[in-house]
């Protein structure tokens, strides 16, 4: 029901900046939440931050907090994950998720029905 596309990923030197972008092809996001995690190659997938479509609230992951921000464009059907002063550790595939996620559920890699394809971010020291 719900397809994604990821974009934005590149090569970024430590300190830099990047922002993802998540088109959903879904015209209608009302009630869904917007997520995105990242794994890193031999890691667990990784929550970084969600979003709440209808009321444009955030939730961070320890991850993404104080230097990424989640953020949204209904006009587009777009969610945006600026990140800032970036770190090698912040090499990864990037996933953006959605799905009809409870309040308490937003952190999960389980409960999110869709997900993109992944876009990579690679940063270099």
């Amino acid at each position: 029901q719900v397809q994604l596309v990821e974009s934005g990923g590149g090569l970024v030197q430590a300190g830099g900046s990047l922002r993802l972008s998540c088109a959903a092809s879904r015209r209608s996001l009302s009630g869904y939440s917007m997520g995105w995690f990242r794994q890193a190659p031999g890691k667990e997938r990784e929550f970084v931050a969600a979003i709440r479509w209808n009321d444009d609230s955030p939730f961070y992951g320890d991850s993404g907090k104080g230097r990424f921000t989640i953020a949204r464009d209904t006009g587009k059907n777009t969610v945006y994950l600026q990140m800032s002063r970036l770190k090698p550790d912040d090499t990864a595939v990037y996933y953006c998720a959605a799905g009809l996620v409870g309040y308490y559920g937003l952190a999960s890699d389980r409960v999110y029905a869709y997900w993109g394809q992944g876009t990579q971010v690679t940063v270099s020291s």
